[in-house]
């Protein structure tokens, strides 16, 4: 068993934009003895991996990618005293505080930390929660992990291309197939109207003349050892057709990863010392927003640490003004403002007055 061999006033978990930002305004607001903790071997969370432009015109009030992006904030964790542990993971979360951590250099370490911010971001939602006929063969990919394989390690994954759910990474990732001369027959939509950003829908099928599908879904996979094709079912009419394919991307949904958080969940509440931000608090459109909520997380934690008081409610910090809105009252400070509901089929966040298509805010 891991015993108890360092002590910080705050950990972070997860070496994104959010944790970063709620890291680095933390430290400004006078703590300083904090650890940052990544499981991948370097900083930037899922924007190393997003090459395309469009990150940072509000925040930085300039066009950058996203490694772009992430590499600014990454210098400035550098440069202060932050601790930082990468290549490590949390694995458990105790209600007194204690995170156990995991790590080829640090092997298993329990850290005691007076607060803890969570930000470790989202999961794609895989294949097997929707329903489907056929076989599994190779070819099958989310939109994530296609991004990782093709800008990050630089393979091939495929050449004739449909494209599941049209949630703003999917649109992405079918106009760099296309700019990179590769087929893509179809982007499937299961909805009436698409799931990512218009101005994605635009950008990347519109220009690109890659049709969209709505109201259609997948209902089955061919091919035996490489997919070969899938049947695509309009559920308006109930009819059928097969498209030919070598490769088949979901972009399905996002879910947050906040298990650690349930792991600390007791008699309906969460604990004051633990803040939630960034996509493990609810899924954002925008890095920019994602920021600006992870800083005034940062600064709530931070006045834990110094007073042992929370606030109890925050209003949602809008990219599109950087104040705070009259409407929309969100726990950007989770989880701080409303109830985390414990259903059969697991926890469900609050609305808590947002007005975003995915309310998954974990709360009390």
């Amino acid at each position: 068993m891991a015993s108890v061999t360092m002590k910080y006033d705050l950990v972070v978990v997860g070496g994104g934009p959010a944790g970063m930002a709620a890291a680095l305004r933390a430290q400004k607001e006078s703590v300083s003895n904090i650890l940052l903790v990544e499981r991948e071997e370097e900083l930037g969370g899922v924007l190393r991996q997003c090459v395309h432009f469009g990150f940072g015109l509000i925040y930085f009030g300039e066009e950058l990618t996203g490694p772009q992006y992430a590499e600014r904030f990454a210098i400035k964790i550098r440069q202060s005293n932050i601790d930082v542990f990468v290549a490590t993971s949390v694995v458990q979360l105790k209600p007194d505080g204690v995170l156990v951590l995991s790590g080829e250099k640090c092997g298993l370490l329990e850290v005691k930390a007076q607060a803890v911010i969570l930000a470790s971001g989202c999961r794609e939602r895989p294949l097997g929660t929707i329903p489907l006929t056929g076989t599994r063969p190779s070819g099958i990919f989310t939109a994530g992990m296609a991004q990782k394989m093709m800008n990050l390690g630089g393979y091939e994954i495929g050449k004739r291309f449909v494209i599941l759910g049209s949630g703003d990474i999917g649109l992405i990732m079918a106009r760099q197939l296309k700019l990179l001369n590769r087929d893509v027959l179809a982007v499937i939509e299961k909805e009436k109207q698409c799931g990512g950003l218009e101005r994605n829908r635009v950008h990347c099928l519109e220009k690109y003349h890659i049709p969209l599908q709505l109201r259609c879904t997948v209902t089955e996979i061919h091919g035996k050892n490489r997919i070969t094709g899938v049947t695509i079912k309009n559920l308006f009419n109930e009819q059928e057709e097969f498209l030919a394919c070598d490769t088949l991307i979901t972009s399905i949904g996002l879910i947050p990863e906040r298990e650690l958080a349930e792991e600390v969940y007791s008699d309906g509440r969460l604990p004051d010392w633990l803040f939630l931000c960034g996509n493990a608090c609810y899924v954002h459109d925008a890095v920019d927003d994602v920021t600006l909520e992870a800083e005034e997380t940062g600064r709530l934690a931070a006045q834990f640490v110094v007073s042992g008081k929370i606030t109890k409610r925050a209003k949602h910090i809008s990219s599109r003004t950087g104040n705070a809105a009259n409407s929309d009252i969100i726990c950007i400070g989770c989880p701080k403002a409303c109830a985390l509901i414990k259903t059969d089929n697991g926890f469900a966040g609050a609305v808590c007055g947002r007005k975003d298509p995915v309310p998954s805010c974990l709360c009390h």
